[in-house]
């Protein structure tokens, strides 16, 4: 079969899923067309760090062509997906210029990840950036620099408090780590190189509309986070919510906290694929999947990550990484047997290999199965399975390098301010 002539597989995002979905094709006799609007595969798990300064952008974002390039069935395309002709089997994209095109395809995969929520309060937005995108994350990384940076040349010292107020709302993961890792930016790395202010001195509040943070874990190990990050002078108020948030800061069940710097770490909503597909979601969103992962009346499309409501065992499968690569390698795996005229493989089943938040130095918690570790030895393993599972090992080596040279020196590797000439 001339390559002209071979089944042509579209995937729609080049993150964790749809990578994973690219590479289990690889070998394949298929022709592979892997499109995404950003010509990167962002590692998620570490982008606070990039917005505490610890590691660059490039760290955590090898290119997709660099992960794919050895493949010589895949072709790269930098272009943004905008719908579904779902009778002709064609995605609709936008090319430069705006003008509209469409690409073909036998099967399709729908690795589209999500996007950042506000609850229905986008205005929000304006004074509350989220972290979901390297631009999102340098955008926090300029906020968080420069509200020291205002407060050392502050002539009133009374308002060095406000300045440099940082108030996370969502106490999630995300929420968690980023505070961990602002305690050990303000406590050790900027202590000593600032002489009108104490970096020290800043105040961190973590605000969750929950009872306590890191529902997802266990409430044993929840608790032994909140205390870590008490005992390191995080300001946690739990089962509060925002009722506003504003340039002059945030309005907390009533209470006014003045902040110039406000992070959105709460929330997110899944892309439009469903709407897309015209395909029964769950409430938030998220395509309800067939066990082989193909969307009901649909067997040539596939949803995987973040975008699909897949339950096993009663409970809808989280938001991971992990959920996502796997996932996107099942779905390759599915249409490869198609296209080789093989059995199909058993139905997807998540392999769950356990939950991991760190807290700042040498403090991680662990949850898998029925083991739950937390500290030190947690942290080591925290460390050794987010390099494993960086995309590319040459970031892998750059991420160790910068981690040694961090935890021994308390030097920061990126703190350039960086913003665009309005300000933003």
């Amino acid at each position: 079969m001339s390559s002209a002539e071979q089944p042509h597989v579209v995937i729609v995002g080049g993150g964790f899923g749809g990578v994973a979905a690219a590479r289990a094709l690889g070998k394949a006799p298929v022709r592979i067309t892997l499109l995404d609007r950003r010509n990167h595969c962002l590692f998620q798990p570490l982008l606070y760090q990039v917005a505490t300064a610890i590691l660059a952008p490039g760290e955590i974002a090898p290119s997709v062509r660099q992960l794919v390039h050895k493949q010589r069935n895949t072709t790269v395309g930098l272009l943004e997906v905008t719908g579904i002709d779902l009778a002709g089997r064609r995605v609709l994209v936008n090319y430069v210029g705006d003008e509209m095109q469409s690409l073909p395809y036998d099967y399709l995969v729908l690795a589209t990840g999500v996007q950042k929520s506000y609850f229905g309060h986008d205005e929000f937005a304006e004074f509350a950036p989220g972290l979901k995108s390297l631009e999102d994350a340098t955008a926090v990384r300029a906020r968080v620099l420069r509200a020291f940076e205002i407060a050392e040349m502050e002539i009133d010292p009374s308002r060095h408090r406000d300045l440099l107020t940082f108030v996370l709302v969502g106490a999630g993961p995300t929420g968690v780590e980023l505070a961990g890792a602002l305690v050990e930016m303000t406590r050790m790395t900027l202590k000593a190189e600032f002489r009108r202010i104490d970096p020290a001195s800043a105040r961190i509040i973590l605000v969750e509309g929950g009872p306590r943070i890191l529902p997802a874990f266990a409430e044993e190990l929840s608790r032994k986070a909140a205390d870590r990050l008490r005992r390191s002078g995080v300001e946690i108020r739990t089962g509060k919510h925002v009722e506003r948030v504003d340039a002059d800061g945030v309005v907390v069940d009533g209470e006014r906290i003045v902040s110039r710097t406000v992070i959105w770490t709460a929330g997110v909503t899944p892309s439009p694929a469903g709407k897309w597909l015209a395909a029964p979601t769950d409430y938030a969103g998220r395509v309800n999947v067939e066990p082989d992962l193909t969307v009901p009346g649909l067997p040539n499309v596939f949803v995987v990550g973040d975008t699909a409501h897949f339950e096993q065992d009663g409970k809808p499968l989280p938001g991971v990484a992990q959920v996502a690569l796997q996932q996107g390698r099942h779905a390759g795996r599915v249409i490869e047997s198609r296209v080789a005229g093989r059995p199909a493989p058993p139905p997807f089943r998540y392999f769950d290999k356990g939950n991991l938040a760190v807290i700042g130095r040498n403090f991680a918690i662990l949850e898998s199965g029925r083991l739950r570790l937390t500290g030190f030895p947690a942290w080591c393993v925290w460390a050794a399975i987010h390099l494993a599972f960086l995309p590319a090992p040459g970031n892998r080596l750059m991420v160790m390098r910068q981690w040694v040279w961090t935890y021994f020196t308390r030097q920061l590797g990126s703190r350039l301010i960086l913003e665009r000439k309005d300000g933003r």
